[in-house]
């Protein structure tokens, strides 16, 4: 049994294969594994609460994880030995989340493309048809991830906190949403899994876009991200194309159109879970 992982950090989905490819179990989900967030005890006891992992881990072959927080070494290792303490007859391969979404959007194994996640959190990388290249180091959801789940959350609620919602969005987001500032305050300097905790508030953007306060918001967050991240590749832009990866980008692929046709760039496909991708990857490589 081969288990390919897409983790993010508010979950992860998994799924099973044989060695042709075909799907042993239904696609299973565990909350996210960012080793930025969570100790090895914590990423180790989550996957091990899934009853389908626990009762097939003497089953596993390999493991082929890709998460967020695993572009360093240090959160590769964390992740590794957690997965390598459940699945001991398995040989483990950890990865970032971006070389996820490169598999999971590029045309074919060997296109050259800029590759952006914009979920719960945010990242972009040039893959040059056989390699990664990042030009931008993460800092994680406080200092960076523009665009994100977690940026917007916090966006729409400072934008409540200083009166800047038009009214009939503040009544809405006040009715959805606990706004008490100790409870808001406690979910984010007590909690773990804070950049979750505030990328669920995003949802209230796509389910509100006919407010032209969240159509700009929306927009607005975009084009820090392309100044921030995307302009990073502006030589190779003149001829690749971006592809997209994540909830976010998944919903706001209009406004993203519109930012790219501002700011210059040609936009390839949108992937909202790039992990069929990753099956597909995957089971080519299998059968070579």
């Amino acid at each position: 049994m081969i288990l390919i992982v897409d983790s993010g950090s508010t979950k992860s989905d998994w799924i099973a294969i044989d060695n042709n490819g075909k799907q042993l179990l239904e696609k299973l989900r565990t909350k996210g594994l960012n080793p930025e967030i969570l100790k090895q005890e914590k990423l180790k006891k989550i996957i091990k609460k899934h009853p389908d992992l626990k009762a097939h881990k003497k089953e596993v072959t390999h493991v082929f994880f890709y998460g967020a927080g695993c572009g360093t070494d240090r959160g590769k290792e964390l992740v590794r030995a957690a997965l390598t303490e459940v699945f001991v007859n398995a040989e483990i391969s950890v990865e970032e989340d971006t070389m996820a979404a490169v598999y999971g959007t590029i045309n074919h194994d060997t296109e050259a493309a800029v590759v952006c996640i914009l979920g719960t959190g945010s990242n972009c990388s040039y893959f040059d048809g056989k390699k990664l290249h990042q030009r931008v180091q993460s800092l994680g959801y406080i200092l960076m991830d523009d665009a994100s789940g977690n940026y917007y959350g916090k966006e729409l609620i400072r934008d409540y906190y200083f009166n800047q919602m038009p009214e009939d969005i503040k009544v809405s987001f006040a009715s959805k949403y606990n706004l008490e500032a100790d409870y808001i305050k406690y979910n984010i300097y007590k909690q773990p899994n804070p950049n979750a905790y505030l990328a669920n508030f995003a949802e209230f953007m796509f389910l509100n876009k006919d407010s032209e306060y969240i159509l700009a918001l929306i927009k607005k967050g975009i084009r820090v991200f392309v100044k921030n991240y995307i302009m990073q590749y502006k030589e190779e832009l003149k001829s690749i194309p971006v592809h997209f990866a994540g909830s976010i980008a998944y919903f706001s692929q209009d406004q993203i159109k519109e930012v790219a046709k501002e700011m210059g760039f040609t936009v390839g496909n949108f992937e909202r879970r790039p992990i069929e991708g990753l099956v597909a990857f995957h089971t080519k490589k299998l059968k070579q």
